[in-house]
């Protein structure tokens, strides 16, 4: 029996691709929307952790949980700068992650196009005329 296999999925892994692992710890840190925002604020610039935890009504430790989340992810990074540790946004996994989505994405606007030219097909046969046949006087 032959097997069928969906190729935009069933990709094997290695060459340039994300690891399940890591895409699913850049999914799982995405989910939650405090580190959303951390990673909206380091997209403008580098930020140390006071910094960063100065929006949020949590203690700096709560933070520092955030923060350890996003650099296990990969999505983060610091650096020693003086004194400071500032974090800085890593794109590589978001870029990955986009790209594992662009495939779906693709998928569903085939989806609606095929749906949308049905739906235009069935609207023209609507539009045609039902051709009667004329009525005969006395009969």
């Amino acid at each position: 029996m032959q097997s069928v296999y969906n190729l935009s999925v069933m990709e094997p892994y290695g060459y340039g691709q994300m690891t399940p692992a890591r895409l699913d710890a850049t999914f799982a840190a995405l989910a939650d929307p405090t580190r959303r925002a951390i990673l909206a604020r380091l997209a403008a610039g580098d930020a140390s952790v006071a910094e960063l935890a100065k929006p949020f009504a949590m203690s700096q430790p709560a933070i520092s949980k955030h923060l350890r989340v996003l650099e296990r992810a990969g999505l983060i990074s610091h650096f020693a700068d003086k004194q400071r540790r500032p974090r800085r946004l890593e794109a590589e996994p978001l870029a990955e992650a986009t790209q594992y989505l662009e495939r779906y994405r693709e998928f569903w606007e085939k989806s609606f196009i095929r749906l949308d030219d049905l739906l235009e097909e069935l609207k023209a046969k609507e539009k045609k005329p039902v051709r009667r046949k004329p009525k005969r006087k006395g009969s």
